[in-house]
């Protein structure tokens, strides 16, 4: 067995694997019910596992918090009080019928990293903080990266307006939770605060599990554009109607879905493109469907290479329509930039990987990050940890102990070495 393999085998690993995945599974069991995990923001289960994770890191040695959004914060002071810090993170919510890994992982592995540090007496020339982001997917209020963006400075006041299924305000839903609305923008830091934002994650995905490595360092986090497109032809009666006089939508809905899947697929850069709404209507099965209505998720590493494949994509889509007679509405409901992670950190983040063992492989990250607010504050960089068949948003959601190990190792490493941007300079 190679040296790769055995960094991702578990043939011999340290304590901290297993320390996390005990912890993994105490939050786990923290949910709306017990058949479906669901840990919403400011939910009672989102304050149970906020206290939980507060503990955990007074064990660890730090002063920990909850700040003015309900986000958890430690801190471990450096060799003397008030240093800039390095902040590590991840999120604490969870999707619904969620699985265990996304999110908790970076959070519990920062903690264990730390109280390892704690034990042995070890104090840096700079402060870890760990920030648990008290709210990553936007399941309750449809504004996601709250937490972060809260202490990125950059959180929307108007979100705080926004209700929930049940009709209840974020406002009124922080009130239950303890905070005060109106202290909201407390959380805010200063660039000058933080030397960098750090985060260990699941992959999501399975290119780690195909490439038989525990761990992958992220280059960027992918930027988004979102589509709500809407082809409107003539509804009418599926046996009078000839094929050749029909202004089928849901026809011509197909062809263009197979376009972007076509599109993105001879790309070979890293452009992803996913239909994953569509309605037809009026929806009966004899009657030819006369106005559908899909979405497009557009994603790549680069934003200028996203928007020259999404022009082209509405082209396509354009030219499907006008061919088949049809009319066509086409609107962009969200836009994401592209999150590189800084060169600086990921080369930090290398070394770490190759003196654990590891080999170093590069990888973009699809999925939205807490990284992606927190850029406008400091540098980010990621590391991506092994799924078992890349599955997540799933109960099936699983890293193996020994992946959870490797991660907890190379990231233990990169604290104890991380030089800030002028140190490295030099």
């Amino acid at each position: 067995m190679n040296e790769t393999q055995t960094a991702g085998s578990g043939a011999a690993r340290s304590p901290l694997g297993d320390q996390i995945v005990s912890r993994i599974n105490q939050l786990g069991a923290i949910s709306e019910t017990s058949e479906h995990l669901a840990r919403i923001f400011l939910s009672p289960e989102h304050r149970i596992a906020a206290d939980l994770l507060m503990d955990w890191m007074k064990d660890a040695g730090m002063a920990a918090h909850l700040d003015a959004i309900g986000n958890v914060c430690g801190r471990y002071e450096g060799d003397r009080p008030g240093l800039p810090c390095l902040m590590l993170g991840s999120h604490y919510d969870t999707v619904r019928d969620a699985g265990k890994w996304d999110g908790p992982l970076g959070v519990i592995t920062a903690i264990a990293c730390v109280a390892d540090l704690n034990r042995r007496g070890v104090r840096l020339p700079f402060a870890i903080e760990i920030a648990g982001f008290a709210d990553e997917e936007g399941v309750r209020f449809a504004s996601t990266l709250l937490g972060s963006r809260a202490i990125a400075g950059t959180f929307d006041q108007s979100v705080l307006d926004a209700r929930d299924a049940n009709g209840l305000t974020m406002r009124e839903a922080m009130v239950q939770f303890g905070l005060d609305p109106g202290g909201s923008g407390a959380a805010a830091r200063k660039r000058g605060e933080l030397h960098a934002y750090v985060e260990l994650h699941i992959e999501q995905g399975p290119v780690l599990e195909q490439q038989n490595l525990p761990v992958g360092v992220v280059t960027a986090i992918s930027g988004a554009t979102r589509l709500a497109a809407t082809l409107s032809g003539m509804a009418g009666h599926a046996g009078t109607v000839p094929m050749a006089l029909r202004r089928d939508a849901l026809a011509g809905a197909a062809e263009c879905i197979v376009a972007v899947e076509q599109f993105c697929t001879a790309d070979g850069a890293g452009l992803v493109g996913t239909v994953g709404v569509i309605n037809a209507m009026p929806g009966a099965t004899n009657v030819i469907p006369g106005r559908v209505f899909f979405t497009l998720d557009i994603r790549a590493p680069e934003d200028q290479h996203r928007k020259q494949a999404v022009a082209a994509i509405v082209q396509r889509i354009e030219a499907i329509a006008e061919l088949r007679d049809l009319s066509l509405q086409i609107d962009v409901t969200h836009e994401n930039r592209t999150v590189p992670c800084a060169p600086w950190l990921k080369a930090q983040m290398a070394e770490a990987v190759a003196s654990e063992g590891c080999g170093v492989f590069e990888l973009p990250s699809g999925a939205g990050h807490d990284g992606m607010a927190m850029i406008d504050v400091s540098d980010v960089a990621m590391l991506f940890v092994r799924c078992r068949g890349g599955i997540s948003h799933n109960p099936a959601e699983h890293v193996e102990p020994a992946d959870a190990d490797a991660g907890a190792r190379v990231l233990l490493r990169f604290i104890e070495n991380f030089r800030p941007l002028e140190a490295a300079r030099v």
